[in-house]
């Protein structure tokens, strides 16, 4: 940042802040709360975009992918999901034969595989296995992301043991890493109210600590735009970067903004634009110790993730071939969520990046 840029845009009072960030220094949660109400959104992108040129260059990373959802039925009964069978009235459950053959027919370009949906009252601990050893023997080399700390969380009560041995034993069939759904907002006085029988912030992250310390990677989510306020997010993105300093196990941090539709908080407004700029860039601002943050674009829309591409995002998901319905069923812009290697380097080019095709580890993959 020029020393003109700073004039412009730099409040004396945020002076101190600022140049810590421009330094690579980390900041804590006063300075961030500091930056975040005084900051106008056109600063925190310059600083998040400064963190996230350092950390990826020019890359926009994109994978080949397919989500598979086994069923929406679910135990639980979270206010904002539009997804869960009571609500959506058409219940599925998907049965290993069934997978089998949404794995068979997969696009062979496709790369990795994301499993994760309802916490179905009737399936045991073997019925999740049987379900990575099937994908493991169709196709031996898609990495396999499945299972939220949810689901982890129930097969281990329903087994009557802890959430650990779940772990080791999903790794052993075949598991590669874990999806970052479930943290919602860490803030136990708001999960009383928006999930109240899910798992705590406490057992999310736990069990995310116990994968990495067994080898098994995953990515962070949080939810935002409902009944949070900014010393809430704060806090839950504070909560990520304090376990990724104990374990480097987060390969992405994850925003992903709560749509309206078809749930118990259709009530209220959708957040603005500014302030999904404001999310992006203060979570790449703040977690200085995970390398990506991802724009979850079939959530997002195509255009808005457009715009997030200069507010520290470097990584937009993937292809994904329309076979997701959690956010569809929300109000998200992507009813039938699909995007082209096309739409992928057009959009990063928008930017002055260039698009990339990763693996999950983030190293190129050249065609």
């Amino acid at each position: 940042m020029t020393e003109e840029l700073k004039k412009m845009l730099v409040p004396d009072e945020l002076s101190a802040v600022v140049e810590k960030i421009l330094q690579g220094k980390r900041i804590d949660r006063e300075e961030a709360l500091q930056l975040i109400k005084i900051a106008s959104p056109g600063l925190l992108g310059l600083l998040a975009d400064k963190i996230r040129s350092e950390k990826n260059g020019a890359y926009v990373w994109y994978v080949h992918n397919f989500h598979i959802e086994p069923t929406n039925i679910c135990i639980h009964r979270c206010k904002f999901c539009a997804f869960r069978s009571e609500i959506t009235g058409d219940a599925w459950e998907l049965s290993l034969e069934e997978i089998r053959e949404i794995v068979s027919n997969a696009d062979r370009s496709a790369g990795e595989v994301h499993i994760t949906g309802g916490v179905h009252p009737d399936r045991d601990l073997e019925y999740y296995i049987r379900l990575i050893r099937l994908i493991r023997e169709v196709r031996p080399d898609l990495h396999i992301k499945a299972y939220s700390a949810v689901e982890i969380d129930d097969m281990a009560q329903r087994a009557g043991v802890a959430p650990r041995e779940i772990l080791v034993q999903l790794k052993e069939a075949g598991l590669d890493a874990l999806p970052g759904g479930g943290a919602e907002i860490f803030a136990p006085e708001l999960r009383k109210v928006i999930c109240p029988d899910k798992t705590d912030a406490a057992g999310y992250l736990a069990i995310h600590r116990d994968a990495h310390k067994l080898g098994i990677f995953s990515n962070a989510t949080m939810l935002y735009g409902h009944f949070e306020n900014w010393e809430q997010r704060i806090d839950h993105i504070l909560k990520v970067r304090d376990l990724q300093d104990e374990t480097g196990g987060f390969k992405a941090f994850i925003p992903l903004k709560f749509r309206r539709m078809n749930n118990s908080m259709s009530e209220i407004e959708e957040g603005s634009l500014v302030d999904d700029l404001r999310v992006f860039a203060i979570s790449r601002i703040l977690l200085d110790n995970v390398d990506h943050i991802k724009a979850y674009w079939p959530m997002l829309g195509k255009s808005v993730t457009g715009l997030l591409l200069g507010f520290g995002v470097d990584d937009i998901d993937g292809t994904i071939n329309d076979s997701t319905q959690i956010y569809s069923r929300a109000g998200a812009e992507e009813k039938n969520p699909v995007m082209t290697v096309t739409e992928f380097e057009a959009m990063s080019v928008g930017q002055g990046r260039k698009a990339v095709l990763r693996n999950a580890d983030y190293q190129e993959i050249v065609l």
